[in-house]
């Protein structure tokens, strides 16, 4: 491993992008505390991450640290010159003018995960896809927990910053991280590409940053693959797999590593506690993961049973009145309420809570399910839920998620489930999809 004190010490580095899932505070605080001479510039306004700041300004009055230097509502281009390196967060625009111009000075741009890869220098699990990556994710490492590995969890999870991952570093782990194909650019730029990587599924997502793009889309999540050397390995879901090989024929390449395309069953008498067939096909790949591994079949199959699932993943929350309530918040494309409908559902027993901001996503695959499964639909208002309301029978929109477990309330019957799967973001109404969960968990758990 590098020693990331001394790489860091000194350094003159703009964080663009600090946001409030404490991913960016976390990062930013570990560069401080290393000795790095910060610029921290965000698009929000300060009252909008009047709480990230008041972590980096206490830390820096508490430890004697540099003052971090704070640009907000805007970025500009002096922030992004005669520095060492810009840490860029997820979703900055391919084309922002503040990168070019920092590449063009042949300043360093790096991001959080793939700057993880290279320091720490262990091996790297990654997992990537449309759809089943966190599950896929916390199964492998649920998986090799059960088997007594040590792991470090990171990537695209809640509250977790990759730069602070760092000190937990020894030599004797495996890291496990969720990638999502903003954060792959960062390994593209890198040319590196994870040890053992799984590509889950692909479905259109993130429209409207890859400006109705699939290759663009699909460009960032081969990065996963495609910098494998001889000796690594790619394990890919069949539903993911053809678009790999169309990848390859696009190229005129073929991917170095070893290829795993499990079968999508598990053996009969294995069992999972977390419901659907998608979570079956998610099972495989983490399988095919641990088996590649050497881990013992009697272990895998003991960690499945125990494995309970990703919180805002098709989540039971807890049963009211004879009354099922789920938290699927993280579904954000119709492909993953679908699936959530299939997994939970009967005949017409599902009152639904979808809707919010449009991603640009075609939802003809969800309108055909819901006549299927849900008696009911409860939008919230959003961009999407314009586009979509007048398409489905026995909905009503509302503009208070609490108002939305009321009005479900008013409809259901004994045996039902209420099912928060929105198909769309969260923007306007919530400050993020977790936020969006937790309001609902809350609601839920209160209700007598």
């Amino acid at each position: 491993m590098q020693n990331y004190k001394e790489f860091f010490k000194g350094k003159k580095i703009t964080v663009m992008g600090l946001g409030l899932l404490g991913r960016g505070v976390g990062d930013a605080a570990f560069l401080a505390e290393c000795g790095a001479h910060l610029i921290v510039t965000d698009l929000k306004l300060r009252e909008q991450l009047t709480t990230s700041v008041k972590v980096l300004e206490k830390l820096s009055a508490r430890q004697g640290l540099d003052k971090i230097k704070f640009v907000f509502g805007k970025h500009q281009l002096e922030d992004f010159r005669n520095r060492d390196m810009v840490l860029k967060s997820a979703g900055v625009p391919v084309d922002s003018i503040y990168i070019k111009d920092a590449r063009k000075n042949r300043i360093s741009v790096e991001m959080s995960a793939s700057l993880f890869a290279k320091l720490a220098d262990i091996p790297m699990i990654a997992v990537t896809g449309a759809r089943g990556k966190s599950t896929v994710t916390h199964l492998i490492d649920h998986i090799l927990k059960t088997a007594g590995r040590k792991i470090i969890l990171g990537g695209n999870v809640k509250s977790v910053s990759n730069l602070q991952l760092l000190k937990k570093v020894t030599g004797k782990e495996i890291a496990v991280f969720e990638l999502d194909s903003w954060q792959l650019q960062g390994f593209g730029d890198n040319k590196i590409s994870p040890h053992i990587s799984v590509f889950t599924t692909f479905f259109p997502d993130h429209q409207s940053y890859y400006k109705n793009s699939m290759r663009n889309y699909f460009r960032d999540k081969a990065n996963i693959f495609k910098y494998q050397k001889k000796g690594d390995v790619l394990v890919t879901g069949v539903q993911a797999s053809s678009f790999i090989e169309k990848w390859q024929k696009e190229n005129k390449t073929k991917i170095k590593s070893k290829i795993i395309v499990p079968k999508s069953e598990l053996p009969k008498s294995w069992s999972l506690h977390i419901p659907g067939e998608h979570n079956v096909y998610n099972a495989t790949l983490a399988v095919a993961v641990a088996r590649e591994l050497k881990i013992k079949d009697i272990v895998i199959k003991k960690a499945l049973q125990s494995f309970k699932g990703v919180p805002g993943r098709l989540e039971f929350v807890r049963a009211v009145k004879g009354v099922k309530y789920y938290n699927d918040t993280t579904a954000t494309t119709p492909e993953a309420t679908v699936a959530a409908l299939r997994a939970l559902g009967q005949e017409g027993d599902i009152i639904l809570i979808a809707g919010g901001s449009d991603k640009g996503l075609d939802m003809n695959i969800l309108l055909k399910e819901i006549p299927q499964y849900c008696k009911g639909v409860i939008l919230l208002s959003g961009t999407g839920t314009e586009q979509i309301k007048n398409k489905i029978k026995n909905s009503v929109e509302t503009k208070s998620l609490k108002e939305a477990v009321f009005l479900a309330r008013m409809v259901v019957q004994k045996g039902d489930t209420i099912l928060l799967s929105p198909a769309f973001a969260s923007f306007g109404m919530f400050q993020n999809e977790y936020d969006r969960g937790e309001q609902f968990m809350k609601i839920v758990k209160n209700l007598k």
